[in-house]
């Protein structure tokens, strides 16, 4: 049966990786399954299941950075998470300093924050991007 938790565990960061698109949370996805065909295998080792899962995301993480960094380096790759900055939003979810709310952006809803308070249809202006949440200011002009 602990098979099961595996495979729940990388469904719901499957299901995060997809809001987040980090790919770091996927790697953590493929150590899940990982450790779950190892429990399918041997159902009472369970320390053998979580060095399974942790080494298999750690050598993915690993992997890839590399392979990123040169594709991100490449001519001609455009991050098009960059082009959201200085861009006009609406707040759909209302913004509390110290807490998160949502905006959108042309046609994308993000996870924003901000140091003011905004209300819900109020005029933002995004002024950075993390990798899932943006930060935002009131829209002066």
């Amino acid at each position: 049966m602990v098979w099961i938790i595996w495979f729940i565990a990388a469904g719901i960061l499957l299901v995060a990786e997809m809001l987040t698109l980090t790919f770091y949370l996927l790697w953590l996805c493929i150590g899940a399954v990982a450790a779950g065909l190892v429990s399918l295998a041997a159902p009472d080792a369970v320390l053998i299941q979580v060095l399974t899962g942790s080494l298999v995301a750690l050598g993915l993480t690993l992997f890839s950075k590399p392979v990123v960094s040169r594709f991100r380096a490449s001519q001609g790759f455009k991050d098009i998470g960059t082009d959201i900055v200085g861009r006009e939003g609406i707040v759909i979810q209302p913004i509390e300093p110290g807490r998160y709310g949502q905006v959108k952006v042309g046609g994308d809803i993000w996870s924003a924050a901000s140091v003011q308070q905004l209300s819900v249809d109020e005029k933002v202006r995004v002024i950075s991007r993390g990798n899932a949440i943006i930060e935002v200011e009131r829209w002066e002009g």
